[in-house]
């Protein structure tokens, strides 16, 4: 399988992305979602929209991640990849925004960085 690689900018987005999905399910989880359904001074609708929210975020991850490293094996698969590019940098650049905007550290908002490589990675698979 590794001898059909096509684009190895597209796989690595893909790991970048995979090993975001996972920082995001199992580190950010506990410190982020479990508090959030622990609290008690959220509406429940409220609450319970985010935490739904945190697991879309989970399944736009993991899918990030298959629609780079599909396109890394079949080139026919490129529109995928600039789908996928567009979303990366449209994450990356909304988490600038947002940590200037709400006057945030970007160390502890540090999405901007995760999507950053992605969006690296997948922009120099276009270029090769």
């Amino acid at each position: 399988m590794v001898d059909a690689l096509q684009n190895t900018w597209f796989f690595a987005a893909g790991i970048a992305a995979g090993l975001t999905a996972l920082l995001h399910i199992f580190a950010g989880g506990p410190e982020i979602a479990g508090p959030l359904l622990r609290s008690k001074d959220i509406h429940d609708v409220s609450k319970y929209v985010n935490y739904y929210c945190w697991h879309l975020v989970s399944m736009t991850l993991v899918a990030m991640s298959a629609g780079f490293i599909w396109p890394a094996f079949d080139s026919t698969q490129n529109g995928l990849a600039w789908m996928w590019t567009i979303m990366a940098v449209a994450f990356c650049l909304w988490s600038i925004a947002l940590v200037a905007w709400k006057r945030q550290s970007p160390l502890y908002m540090p999405q901007w960085s995760l999507f950053g490589v992605i969006s690296a990675c997948a922009i120099a698979g276009h270029l090769t």
